[in-house]
Order: structure tokens, then sequence, then C-alpha cells
């Protein structure tokens, strides 16, 4: 392996959504990540579409037990990181807690990834993705007017103000760790990245920019220059031509004669209504690939609006290797690009247990040792399997 984290040690307690996804990016650069499972399986047992889980060794371990908490602390003092994504103080009710890891390893990076943070009014509820960027603003700056917002991917409020804002404070925190040789907390909540993604929308809206009504702004489809548009054939185009010398371009290639198309008439949202007619008009007389031909090669900023199986095919996509088939099943390619250390996928899902026994021996525990643990069930090893 020869990711820019390679050396880095992380311990994940298994879970669902931001978390394990930004273990993902960890281990594709770099780092061995150790997965704690549970002895009771509950995931996809190592399924190759279960890609978020690639790259992982795991050890499944009964935490009810006394047993398998030490385990998981004997495991803590050699991680540099350890990430969790239980609601706030099931950690501590297991005896896992900061302070409890603390004690074993002063210099352990704690990431914490929540959907509400780890206090506040609403800490301790349930809740998902849409609940969390509902609070935020960003929900219901979607859509189209009158109507109640669409449901988006969860790539915004997760992955996005979840799993990034989580290896940010991460890293940073490993960051610090170099000079003060200390360990600390970092409580990542999808409702406060989210809050920092709305940043620049903020910021227009500071020089009044922007209108808390949808469809009514630059960035949200009121625009008639930065939206998509259904073609002839039910696919669509996406448009995004804001600087004028790139709407001027858009406007010939559609050979719309708009009677003026200067920067200050582009802005004129009083204009946007009809140019958005017109142009929806123009782009309904041709395919979506007939389109994407006549603005290949163009500064106009358009693009077709493509499936993820089409994403995969696409020339600049195919080019740049962004997709993969690993198992027969189509998936990221590690990102960012590194010149001297390229990450890479370190190997496909594993099943929960798969690893047990070999992680116990890189521990010293004695084989009488490791049979007694798994005679009590404290932990658990797939038949047949000890990578």
């Amino acid at each position: 392996m020869s990711g820019p984290l390679t050396g880095l040690r992380i311990i994940e307690m298994a879970g669902i959504g931001p978390a394990p996804y930004a273990c993902m990016l960890l281990s594709d650069l770099g780092a061995e990540v150790i997965r704690i499972d549970r002895t009771s399986g509950g995931g996809l047992g190592g399924h190759p579409g279960d890609i978020t889980a690639r790259g992982r060794k795991s050890i499944a371990v009964d935490l009810k037990q006394p047993d398998g908490v030490k385990l998981v602390l004997q495991l803590l003092e050699s991680a540099d990181v350890l990430i969790e994504c239980f609601r706030p103080g099931v950690m501590e009710k297991l005896g896992l807690g900061p302070d409890d890891c603390a004690k074993r390893n002063p210099a352990l990076v704690y990431g914490r990834m929540t959907g509400w943070g780890q206090d506040g009014p609403m800490a301790k509820r349930a809740g998902h993705d849409l609940n969390y960027i509902a609070i935020t603003g960003l929900l219901g700056s979607f859509g189209t007017a009158g109507e109640a917002p669409p449901t988006p991917l969860n790539v915004i409020g997760d992955l996005g103000g979840g799993s990034m804002f989580l290896l940010l404070g991460v890293l940073a925190a490993l960051l610090e760790r170099k000079h003060s040789g200390v360990g600390q907390v970092v409580d990542a909540a999808i409702c406060d990245g989210t809050t920092s993604l709305l940043s620049t929308i903020h910021g227009l809206r500071g020089i009044q920019f922007w209108d808390l009504e949808r469809e009514q702004n630059m960035l949200d489809g009121g625009a008639p220059f930065y939206r998509s548009y259904l073609c002839k054939d039910g696919r669509s185009m996406s448009v995004g031509a804001i600087e004028p010398q790139f709407y001027a371009q858009l406007l010939a290639i559609l050979e719309i004669d708009l009677g003026g198309s200067d920067y200050f008439s582009q802005m004129d949202k009083a204009q946007w209504p009809s140019r958005r007619a017109q142009m929806a008009a123009r782009f309904l007389e041709k395919s979506r690939d007939e389109w994407a031909v006549l603005f290949e090669g163009s500064d106009a900023c358009a693009a077709p609006v493509l499936d993820m199986e089409e994403a995969a095919d696409y020339p600049h996509n195919a080019f740049r290797k962004n997709l993969v088939r690993r198992d027969n099943v189509l998936q990221s390619a590690p990102a960012p690009r590194f010149s001297r250390t390229p990450g890479e996928i370190q190997h496909s899902p594993v099943a929960e247990g798969a690893n047990t026994i070999a992680i116990l021996n890189q521990l010293g525990l004695g084989a009488d040792h490791i049979d007694r643990l798994l005679s009590a069930g404290v932990v658990k090893q797939v038949d047949g399997v000890n990578e």
C-alpha cells in the first residue's frame, strides 16, 4: 500500500451512513482500518456490493461482555483514531467513552459522527439525512416554488455535511497532535457540516443577492442559464453558463437572439421566467445526445445529464478512471489523486468477524486465550476465513 495515510491505524465501530464512508476513504488512502463488528452479525456479510465497507479488517466482538470491552481497549492502545457513530452516551455506557479510551491511549483522536451533535435539545433524538438538512435551511431551498422540496440523495447531508467534516476534523486533530502529543474528541454533526456547506449562500444573502423564495436565485433553478432542461427524448441537459462570455456561447449554440444579452440583462430577474420558457422550448426540439454533440468543445457550460451506468462510459470519466468494476460491482475509484503516493482499494468487503483470529494474534494473545474467548462468545471468527 502506498497511499498518503499508510501507517495510520483506525478503529471503526461498525455503523451505517457517513462513518463507514469516511472509513472507506481513509482505507483507500492507505490507512489500516479495523472494524469492530457485532458477534450477532447484522451487516451484509462481506457482500461485494457493500462498497463503503471495502478495505477493512473485521473482528467480531460482544461488547456486552467485559472481556469484549477489554479487547477493544487493548486494540486502541496502538491506534491513532477511533471512529464511532452511535447516539450520544452509548459509548460511555459501554465503557468506551473518550475518558475511558484516553486513559489507555492519551494520543488517541476520538471521532464522533452523529446527525444532531453530542449536545443540544435534539442530540439524543432519532433522525436521518433528510431531517438533518431540513433544519439547516438547505432542504427548504431546493425544488419548485409552491411545492414541497424534493428528496435529494443523502450525498449532501450524510456524506458532504457528515463524512467530509468528520474527515476534516480527524485529520486536523492528527496534525495538531504532532505538536501537542495529545489526542482530542472530534464532534462531527451532519447539521453542523451542512450549515457550513451553505456558507456561499449565506454570503449571497448578506449582499442581498439571494431571496428566500425558491426559484428566484442564480443557483436554485431560477436563472435560465443555471438549470437543467428536458429534451425531445425525455432526457435532460444541464446548463451552467453564469459568466457573460459563456452565456453568449450558450445563446449562440441554441440560436436564441434575446436582443441584448449584456451582464445586467442576463441578471435581470424580471426577464428570467420568459427566458427560461424560451430555452425550455428550444431544448425540446432535439434529443439530449444531439444537443451534447452541438455543445461538444464549447465553453457554453452545458453537459448531458447521465444516469450512473452512462456515467461509467462517458469519455471524460472513462479517461479519468473515476469508476471501476470490482467483483462485478461498479464503484468509485479512490479520490483525490496523489502524485507520489496514490491510493488504492485495499481489498473487497469482508464478512463480520473475518479477521478475528488474525487480529487477536497481532495483539499477542496465545492460542488458549483465543480459544477461551471464542468459546465464551466474546469474539467470533467466520468459519474458514482467517486473513
